[in-house]
């Protein structure tokens, strides 16, 4: 195995965790600036108010784009596996 196969296997590895962990990252990202702007404008400071819309968020991201990602995972890892025997 050569340095190059080894980094082009690491470059996959953080495309496809970029490509699967990114949607939930960016609803977080978002929920959490729109909770902080609404207690920044009402003055409300409590921690645990952007906890709860985060979570349901992120499960919702998870509720409808969890098969692509599960399949991005998958077809990732059956490439893997096929270039182990030319390894």
């Amino acid at each position: 195995m050569s340095d190059a196969e080894v980094l082009d296997i690491l470059a996959g590895a953080f495309t496809i965790a970029t490509k699967i962990a990114g949607p939930i990252l960016m609803t977080a990202l978002i929920i959490g600036v729109v909770i902080s702007l609404v207690q920044t404008v009402t003055q409300i400071q409590e921690m645990t108010l952007t906890f709860v819309p985060k979570l349901v968020g992120s499960g919702l991201v998870l509720l409808l784009g969890g098969n692509w990602m599960l399949r991005e995972m998958i077809s990732w890892i059956e490439g893997l596996w096929s270039i182990i025997p030319t390894l």
